[in-house]
């Protein structure tokens, strides 16, 4: 995910059903959990967001990493947006991340509608969801009913994917959280929306090799002199590229394309079109095999979405329902 980062001892990993429909619940989570506590909770995230949008769309792609980051860090407890020293949020893997204001608007809102009923954690889940239909993406029914978390620790963050990680760490991560190498695919294709900074991928445009050109064999010669332009070694590390050439705000499966074509901007990307394992799952999410019963990535996005949120999800005295999300109550 954004600034696609670089082991917790304890995970509870809660799994849930594949499905989208309104049946889906996990392990204390379901869809409709604010139907009568809070009924227009949704509808509130949604315009919140909707609001944001239309002023900075980055905080579509900034809001969907969030919640990525979040969930593999004690899982999705909303542990990513404590402020303090030494929180998740401080850690370098998240120092890129966007869009809490948007969370904080929201929450601002249900606690005038509904005080001490959302949690954050939930906040974020919706917000993500919705940053992706607002990307022209296909929605999903969303289960609710987190509370946040108290533990918010930077040291945490080290089994987040990170954007030199090969195939085989990337799956063993995803592993660890009960996602299989299918869910590893599809999750990623959320760089179809979004841009990483010229500092997380330059280094593969001189110097990665001693042999040829120097530059990462597997970009594609035409896109590798764009990014050489785009990026020079001693350029504005700063300045952003979008992660999915020719349709960086679109939710859509070019992404998995450009994996095909050499085209992907993260080192982490591209290797799962080079590696034999993952390579089947780009496959079916590109070209024509991408509309075949089971295998279109706009239907499984928000499946593995579902499987995810689910991760390590608080209940009961686990958790509160934070009454400022960057804060513990």
């Amino acid at each position: 995910m954004e600034g696609f980062s670089i082991e917790i001892p304890f995970l509870f990993v809660l799994l849930l059903t594949l499905a989208t429909s309104d049946s889906v619940q996990g392990q204390g989570t379901r869809v409709g959990f604010y139907s009568a506590s809070c009924p227009r909770a949704e509808f509130i995230v949604r315009s919140t967001l909707q609001s944001h949008f239309r002023s900075n769309p980055s905080v579509a792609p900034g809001l969907l990493r969030m919640h990525f980051h979040d969930c593999f860090v004690q899982g999705c407890d909303a542990s990513i947006l404590i402020n303090g020293p030494s929180t998740e949020k401080t850690a370098l893997p998240n120092s890129l991340l966007r869009g809490y204001e948007v969370i904080d608007d929201a929450k601002t809102k249900l606690e005038t509608e509904c005080p001490g009923v959302v949690s954050c954690a939930d906040i974020l889940a919706l917000a993500a969801r919705d940053s992706v239909v607002l990307s022209n993406g296909r929605s999903w029914s969303v289960p609710t009913g987190r509370k946040d978390g108290r533990i918010s620790l930077a040291s945490d963050t080290s089994n987040l994917p990170g954007f030199r990680d090969s195939v085989e760490v990337q799956k063993q991560k995803f592993s660890d959280l009960g996602l299989n190498t299918q869910d590893l695919v599809t999750l990623v294709g959320g760089h179809t929306i979004g841009t990483s900074a010229c500092q997380l991928f330059r280094y593969r445009l001189n110097n990665f090799t001693t042999t040829g050109n120097g530059a990462d064999p597997t970009i594609n010669p035409a896109f590798l002199s764009q990014l050489q332009t785009l990026c020079p070694p001693n350029g504005d590390g700063s300045r952003r590229v979008g992660l999915d050439t020719g349709s960086p705000n679109r939710f859509d499966a070019s992404f998995f394309t450009n994996l095909k074509n050499g085209r992907g901007i993260l080192e982490s990307d591209q290797k799962l079109w080079t590696d034999a394992s993952t390579r089947t799952f780009v496959q079916r999410f590109s070209g024509p095999v991408r509309s075949l019963p089971g295998l279109r990535f706009d239907e499984e996005f928000g499946r593995s979405m579902v499987k995810m949120s689910n991760i390590g999800v608080k209940t009961g005295t686990q958790g509160e329902i934070r009454r400022v999300c960057s804060a513990i109550n």
